[in-house]
C-alpha cells in the first residue's frame, strides 16, 4: 500500500515559521517514501477541520511551486483543486508549470468545491451545484485539449477559448484525480476523465458499495475499471489501535486499493514529526500490504 501524505494545518504562531514548516514536511514525507504530497485548495482555514477561519492557510498553487524546489521525487498536487478559483485556461498553464518546474511531478487535482463561506468572503462567484459539475466537467475537457496536439478552439456552456495553446507542453501529462463520492455525477466523471479516484468515504463496506458503482459507470462509457488508481483518505489517528488500522487497510486492499492519503491531524502541535513518526513505525508496514 503506498501513501500520500495530506497536510491541511497550517499553525497559528510565527508567520516566518509557515515556510520552513512547510518544507520539512514535504522533505519528511519524501524522505519517509510517500508516493504523493497534497495540499488543500483554499484561501480561508477549513472550519470543519475544527480550526477557524482566522487560522493561517496559504494558497495551494504557489505552495506547491514552493516544495518542487524543495522536494526530488515525491509528487505533487492540490487535494483538490475548487474549479471556481481558476480558469481552466489559466489552471491548465499552471499545473504545467509545476510540472516543467518539478521535473514531472505534478498531478492535476479536481473537485466542484464546497466552501461557500470563502466564496462569499474574496467575492468569488459560487453557482448551484449542478453548474459547479458543469464547469468540471468542461475544465476536465479544456485540460485535456491543452495537454495535447489540438491547439485550436473550445466552446463549451460555462467557457469558450479562442485558442487551446500550452507550451512548453508538460514533461509528464499530469494524471488526472477526482475526489469526491457522488453517485450519480462525480463517480460518472471519474469513469469517464480520470486517471484516479480519491474517495472520502473510509468505511470498508460503504467503500465497497462506492466501488461498484464506479465499475458500474466505466461499463455505461466501455472504460476498464481497472486503468483508474483508486486511493482513500483516511483521517483516523493510525497510533490509537495500530492493528486496527493496518487490519482496516489491508481491507483497503483487498479491494484493489493502491494508495491511503494521510496527514497530521488538526491540531497537532508537530505535524513534521507526525509525518516523520508515520514513516518510521508505520509507512514499512504498510508498504508490505497489498
Amino acid at each position: 500500500m503506498e501513501v500520500g501524505v495530506h497536510f491541511i494545518d497550517f499553525l497559528p504562531g510565527d508567520t516566518a515559521r509557515l515556510a520552513p514548516t512547510l518544507a520539512d514536511a514535504a522533505k519528511a514525507a519524501e524522505h519517509a517514501g510517500a508516493t504523493l504530497f497534497t495540499l488543500a485548495d483554499h484561501f480561508l482555514q477549513m472550519e470543519n477541520t475544527g480550526r477557524p477561519a482566522e487560522d493561517p492557510f496559504l494558497e495551494g498553487y504557489t505552495s506547491l511551486g514552493f516544495l518542487a524546489g524543495q522536494t526530488n521525487t515525491i509528487d505533487l498536487a492540490l487535494l483538490v483543486t475548487g474549479v471556481t478559483y481558476r480558469h481552466p485556461g489559466v489552471l491548465a498553464k499552471t499545473v504545467t508549470t509545476l510540472d516543467v518546474l518539478s521535473q514531472g511531478r505534478a498531478l492535476l487535482g479536481l473537485g466542484a468545491a464546497w466552501y461557500d463561506r470563502e466564496h462569499a468572503a474574496l467575492g468569488i462567484p459560487y453557482p448551484p451545484l449542478r453548474e459547479r459539475f458543469e464547469m468540471l466537467e468542461e475544465t476536465l475537457r479544456i485540460c485535456k485539449q491543452m495537454w495535447s496536439e489540438d491547439n485550436g478552439p473550445y466552446e463549451g456552456k460555462h467557457y469558450r477559448l479562442a485558442e487551446t495553446i500550452c507550451e512548453p507542453q508538460p514533461i509528464r501529462r499530469p494524471p488526472i484525480l477526482i475526489g469526491g463520492d457522488g453517485e450519480q455525477k462525480t463517480l460518472r466523471l471519474v469513469a469517464q476523465y480520470a486517471d484516479i479516484w480519491n474517495s472520502l468515504v473510509p468505511e470498508i463496506d460503504g467503500l465497497r458499495h462506492k466501488i461498484d458503482v464506479l465499475n458500474r459507470h466505466c461499463d455505461a462509457v466501455g472504460r476498464d475499471a481497472g486503468e483508474i488508481r483508486k486511493t482513500v483518505s483516511v483521517l483516523a489517528d493510525p497510533f490509537l489501535d495500530v492493528d486496527a488500522y493496518l487490519e482496516t487497510v489491508e481491507g483497503y486492499a483487498e479491494l484493489g486499493i493502491e494508495m491511503i492519503n494521510v496527514g497530521p491531524m488538526p491540531g497537532e502541535p508537530d505535524p513534521v514529526g507526525y509525518i516523520r513518526r508515520f514513516g518510521d513505525e508505520l509507512l514499512p508496514r504498510l508498504n508490505e500490504i497489498g
